[in-house]
């Protein structure tokens, strides 16, 4: 991402309703997965980014994360005071923890970010534990692609199809996915919309809006954690997968 997003991020994340509500979201399928008990658990957070999901990740195990930007970097350790360790790193070639194991690994809007994306999943199964899980979120339909994705230098938008040809490319198997952020997909439909007829170029960013506004929009979002605990929702803004890895044949 550009300097001027992970300044925005870093400032943001904390109140922000998107962030705010996809922690929820989140937090809600990885309760619902088979991990060791806390303790003993790892997890590794790929494009860790300023560090805004490792409170979240610490009721799951210790934290660990990775990061190719230095400024995102020197964010996430004056914001968490150096209590997580995050080295440099970049997918799929230059990941450090390479003699390490992890048993949860996460890429939270990050796998979007990375040009190779079936290579680094793929590389994730040097570093999972037996029996490990990859939870990846990604932001939903090439048709929606606009100047907010120039601006986080994302290489695509994801479909539900594609999603699944990516990670089964890589040598995982599906444990389960759904679409989520649906209730504001028809927003976000009208303001793409509006953007392409009045030939607006330009990303909104992540400003916190109104209080009111902010508070509105994350109480709707956030209601969706009760529903993907009850199954997959058909349609949204962006997309999430759980995965085990596939069993080398013999």
């Amino acid at each position: 991402m550009s300097p001027e997003a992970y300044l925005e991020m870093a400032e943001t994340e904390a109140r922000h309703w998107w962030f705010r509500g996809r922690r929820d979201v989140v937090r809600t399928v990885l309760r619902r997965l088979t991990l060791p008990p806390r303790a003993c658990t790892r997890v590794l957070e790929i494009g860790s980014g300023t560090g805004g999901n490792f409170d979240m990740l610490t009721e799951f195990g210790c934290v660990s994360g990775v990061e190719m930007d230095k400024t995102a970097r020197d964010l996430a350790a004056k914001k968490t005071g150096g209590r997580f360790d995050v080295r440099a790193g970049r997918c799929p070639d230059d990941l450090p923890f390479d003699r390490e194991r992890f048993d949860l690994v996460c890429f939270f809007d990050s796998l979007e970010h990375i040009a190779d994306d079936v290579g680094s999943l793929a590389r994730m199964r040097d570093i999972l534990a037996p029996g490990g899980t990859v939870v990846a979120t990604v932001p939903a339909y090439q048709w929606l692609w606009s100047a907010h994705d120039v601006f986080l230098h994302h290489h695509r938008r994801y479909s539900r199809k594609s999603l699944i040809a990516s990670v089964k490319a890589a040598g995982y198997r599906v444990e389960s996915i759904t679409y989520f952020n649906a209730l504001l997909l028809p927003l976000l439909i009208a303001v793409r919309i509006m953007d392409r007829q009045l030939r607006r170029n330009r990303s909104t960013g992540n400003a916190v809006p109104s209080s009111a506004l902010n508070e509105s929009l994350y109480r709707i979002f956030s209601v969706e954690r009760h529903w993907i605990s009850r199954g997959a929702l058909p349609c949204g803004v962006s997309l999430l997968v759980v995965l085990k890895a596939e069993k080398a044949s013999q």
